[in-house]
């Protein structure tokens, strides 16, 4: 069932998730009820060791996987009730995503990109959405500009543009600054959270770094599979 009062449901709600898969030596469980909810607006982190379930759960919380069991709803809709071209239809809408290896089309220049998820939403205003955006991210002189030709900041900022042009609900950002040099990685970072705030999106960011976690309202520690939440102050401390 879904919540009863529109007014109390989260945009992410988590509940009791579950994913196994099979390999060599047998069934591993890679998720153990997993249970969390984010309201409108939060910003979370997930911290963790590589292996721990981070980026299994991400997959998961955007419907990209589908769960040995439990359930994922996302503005109030269930998401793992839906066919894969209606999941897609709700990431196409409703979510962002940032990527450590920024995941731009090598093909298109950074205006190209950018436009894309507008293109595929339909937008007739994507060509001049994209230049705003990717002026407020300081590269309204790089729109021609293929990835190859962009430093690793530079394209990071353009796949922020691309993840917030289309006024997402969720912004899902894995490892956003891992191939980033340290200021650079800081500089891209405070780009994401101004953006963030400006939007009034609702932000779950996957990392390792616990520094970086202490940018968001509250942390939920993975640990082989299991979910521990805890403050940003706890967790840098442990």
């Amino acid at each position: 069932m879904s919540p009863q009062n529109p007014s109390d449901t989260p945009l992410v709600d988590v509940r009791h998730l579950v994913r196994t898969v099979q390999d060599a030596g047998g069934e591993l469980t890679v998720l153990r009820d997993i249970t969390f909810s984010i309201q409108p607006g939060e910003t979370v982190a997930l911290v963790g060791a590589s292996g721990s379930g981070k980026s299994t759960l991400l997959g998961l919380v955007a419907g990209l996987d589908v769960p040995t069991s439990g359930e994922v709803w996302l503005d109030g809709q269930s998401l793992f009730t839906l066919d894969e071209d209606a999941r897609a239809a709700v990431r196409a809408s409703r979510l962002g995503f940032v990527f450590q290896s920024f995941q731009l089309m090598p093909s298109l220049s950074a205006l190209e990109n950018v436009m894309l998820p507008l293109e595929l939403l339909g937008r007739r205003d994507a060509r001049a959405q994209a230049v705003a955006m990717l002026e407020r991210v300081g590269l309204g002189q790089r729109l021609g500009h293929l990835p190859r030709l962009l430093s690793g900041g530079e394209q990071q900022r353009v796949a922020l543009a691309r993840a917030f042009v289309v006024q997402p609900r969720l912004l899902l950002a894995d490892e956003p600054t891992g191939s980033l040099d340290h200021a650079t990685g800081e500089a891209v970072l405070q780009l994401m959270m101004d953006m963030n705030r400006e939007q009034g999106t609702t932000l779950l960011l996957v990392t390792h770094d616990l520094k970086l976690a202490r940018a968001c309202q509250r942390v939920l520690r993975m640990d082989a599979g299991q979910l521990v939440e805890e403050d940003a102050v706890a967790a840098e401390e442990t």
